[in-house]
């Protein structure tokens, strides 16, 4: 599903964010990426949206190399990937059923749709009874919940989770960790990018460890090992 081959990144004049990077993500599998900060992680999220080019190497997404998708055809490619973000990036004056709304109404959706699938979305994330709570009113635990049904709302085949519990305190981590678990277990591929030792090692799957923009280990029930 997803490939990268040989990929390396530098940015002017000399300074190596990526290294001669390679692994491959299968259909409906849970991946932890995991470094410490500087070690590349984000960058590899940026070129896997093709935010960003590869110096070298290729990306490769449903066997196609993303390097050749069209600028006009960049909207629906991103549509297969969910991105979940530290910030949480809400629409501070949109509800929660607004927020999850407007990403359905970005990809065109009728009226029916959203009517019909965002109360689905806010079950899946247990907001059902915040659904007319603005930003503001949220935990933090509620708040990337309603990011993570946001997510969702595009029937991504991939999430990205980029640090979605650097914010929260060790219950509503939990609480996020199992919902991205939720996901996977209904057919979703999750990529989770962290830091955090103790989620990592309670995860118990797959886990790929950057250091200095390279590969150190690859390993199918990883450990958070630095």
């Amino acid at each position: 599903m997803i490939l990268f081959e040989n990929i390396s990144k530098i940015y002017k004049p000399d300074t190596v964010a990526l290294k001669n990077v390679s692994f491959q993500i299968n259909p409906n599998e849970f991946v932890s990426i995991v470094g410490k900060s500087g070690a590349g992680k984000t960058t590899l999220i940026k070129l896997l949206l093709r935010e960003e080019p590869p110096t070298t190497g290729r990306i490769v997404y449903a066997g196609k190399n993303i390097a050749e998708i069209k600028n006009k055809d960049l909207p629906l490619f991103r549509q297969k990937i969910g991105c979940v973000f530290q910030d949480y990036r809400l629409l501070p004056h949109k509800t929660v059923f607004e927020n999850v709304a407007y990403a359905m109404e970005l990809m065109g959706a009728t009226d029916d749709e959203i009517l019909s699938d965002v109360p689905r979305l806010l079950e899946i994330v247990g907001l059902e009874d915040r659904a007319k709570h603005f930003p503001l009113g949220l935990s933090g635990g509620e708040k990337q919940r309603t990011a993570i049904a946001r997510a969702l709302a595009v029937r991504p085949e991939v999430i990205i989770a980029d640090e979605p519990t650097g914010n929260l305190d060790p219950y509503h981590t939990r609480d996020i960790i199992k919902l991205l678990e939720k996901i996977y277990e209904l057919g979703t591929t999750v990529i989770l990018s962290t830091h955090d030792k103790v989620i990592i090692n309670s995860l118990g799957r797959r886990v790929i460890t950057l250091d200095n923009g390279e590969i150190i280990r690859d390993e199918e029930k990883g450990r958070f090992i630095l």
